[in-house]
């Protein structure tokens, strides 16, 4: 009788493992959802429609984007790390801010802990724009009249804490003037701020670029290390006097406690879909280079990227007061 317990035991608990295994073979068996903390139609939601689309290909399952925008693109993934299952099938592209926000203030997800890294994709070409209608011809004009008028400038972001609040702020601080950022969800909004000249300035990713390309917004600089092909007559920071280089990379992660074989799965499927050539193409109509680093490399930019951060915050007196 106790040999037969002792066998029935051991095939219970056989039964119970070789799901666990067969998960993490199998997956995916049905639709992934990728957050995109974004409004819909901006550059980040339509390169990563492509990339989700491309990747879908290979997992053999549909990606479906849901986008969860607010908190300067933090609530889509501290959304997914306090309620999403570490299953693979929810999972989320993360901006900066995820980095930065914690930083500035007291924020539920600490981003050493709470997220499983997968791969890291690209950067932005940002930039300001104004109005084709204002009186702002160059960058010098802007800085002329903020001398002349301190805090009387304004600009549209997306979100406190973004690339484009904190690159403009650094700015700021370096050319001596005063600004005053106004805050928005995404590019869409960004764009319809500037447009309608409700803000003087616009700071955000290329998502302006058709508004620029139709002569609607003027540009008067670009953020990237050297001059963009698509705008060669915008002069770059350091062209400027400004020795700063913004690009705001960002990648993909999942909630924590991810098995590292449905990682690797995901890894490797959003991998190929940085060679396919509609996602070249794609990003490269949104001014963004591709930036490859792998599960184990993006963990480790993760911690570089923080203590960087951390020193720009500082400088600027925006860090949260302990």
């Amino acid at each position: 009788m106790f040999q037969r317990s002792s066998l029935m035991i051991a095939i219970a608990a056989l039964a119970m493992f070789v799901p666990v295994c067969a998960g993490a073979q199998e997956y995916p068996i049905k639709p992934i959802t990728l957050i995109i903390p974004w409004p819909a139609g901006g550059s980040t939601d339509l390169t990563m429609r492509a990339i989700a689309e491309s990747a879908s290909k290979v997992l053999g399952q549909p990606i479906a984007i849901d986008n969860k925008a607010g908190g300067s693109g933090t609530v889509g993934p501290a959304t997914m790390a306090a309620s999403a299952k570490p299953d693979g099938y929810t999972i989320a592209q993360l901006p900066m801010g995820v980095f930065r926000l914690p930083l500035m203030q007291e924020t539920p997800w600490d981003p050493s802990k709470d997220f499983s890294y997968i791969i890291h994709l690209s950067g932005y070409t940002f930039g300001v724009t104004t109005s084709a209608e204002g009186p702002f011809q160059t960058w010098q004009d802007v800085v002329d009249y903020a001398k002349a008028n301190p805090g009387k400038v304004t600009y549209a972001t997306p979100g406190v804490g973004t690339s484009p609040h904190v690159g403009m702020e650094q700015i700021a601080m370096l050319a001596g003037i005063k600004l005053t950022a106004v805050p928005f969800k995404g590019g869409a909004e960004t764009n319809a701020a500037v447009l309608g000249q409700h803000t003087m300035l616009q700071a955000d990713a290329t998502g302006w670029r058709p508004l620029v390309d139709a002569g609607k917004l003027r540009l008067l600089m670009v953020w990237t290390a050297s001059r963009s092909p698509n705008f060669p007559d915008a002069p770059t920071l350091k062209e400027l006097g400004y020795p700063v280089v913004y690009d705001s990379p960002f990648g993909i992660a999942g909630p924590k406690g991810m098995d590292p074989k449905i990682v690797a799965k995901l890894h490797d499927a959003f991998k190929r879909a940085l060679d396919d050539p509609a996602v070249v193409a794609t990003l490269s109509k949104y001014d963004m280079v591709p930036n490859y680093k792998n599960s184990e490399d993006y963990k480790k930019f993760v911690v570089e990227v923080t203590d960087s951060e951390r020193k720009v915050i500082d400088a600027l007196g925006l860090g949260k007061k302990n």
